[in-house]
């Protein structure tokens, strides 16, 4: 019995520093802001999350980033909340880039997010494979506390390894 405790005080102990060392521990800048123009060339996605088309969309987007063919951020549109609409996902997935005027490559369109909304904003730094969740929890915590409605329009961008921002207008 006594040596199942050490595993078990080990095991939790590895978990904290490995959770820790991913910044699952850090805070989220959470603010009510005015939203900036932003446009976004990428490719429309609608299905389940685990779509494999999704993840391809998603790997373009980065390649297109990484070799330069495409100047800007990772970033994404998502028209509703997957967490409310069973599973089924509306996005637009692809790169936020510095303005209209930038030539598209094949298959990309783009769309124009635009700007002076009232937006709840939150920013945080954490290991991709829990920063989405973090940015949304930290969105979703501060207009509940806040009484605020937030509109089913999301959108993410990671500006830096590890950097994530997402902005959600709030109903009027």
């Amino acid at each position: 019995m006594r040596k199942f405790l050490y595993v078990l005080a080990a095991l939790a102990t590895i978990f904290l520093v490995t959770y820790t060392f991913i910044g699952g521990f850090s805070a989220s800048d959470v603010q009510v802001t005015t939203s900036k123009t932003m446009y976004v060339a990428g490719v429309p996605f609608e299905g389940a999350m685990q779509d494999k088309q999704l993840g391809e969309a998603f790997q373009k987007a980065g390649e297109l980033v990484k070799s330069k063919k495409l100047e800007g951020t990772l970033g994404n549109i998502y028209y509703n909340n997957p967490e409310t609409s069973g599973d089924s996902l509306r996005a637009f997935i692809g790169v936020i880039v510095p303005d209209s005027s930038i030539t598209l490559p094949e298959g990309y369109e783009l769309r124009t997010v635009p700007g002076g909304r009232q937006v709840v904003r939150a920013e945080t730094e954490a290991n991709i494979t829990i920063l989405p969740k973090k940015l949304y929890t930290a969105v979703f915590d501060y207009a509940k506390e806040n009484k605020l409605k937030l509109d089913d329009f999301y959108v993410e961008w990671f500006p830096a390894d590890n950097r994530g921002i997402v902005e959600v207008p709030v109903k009027k």
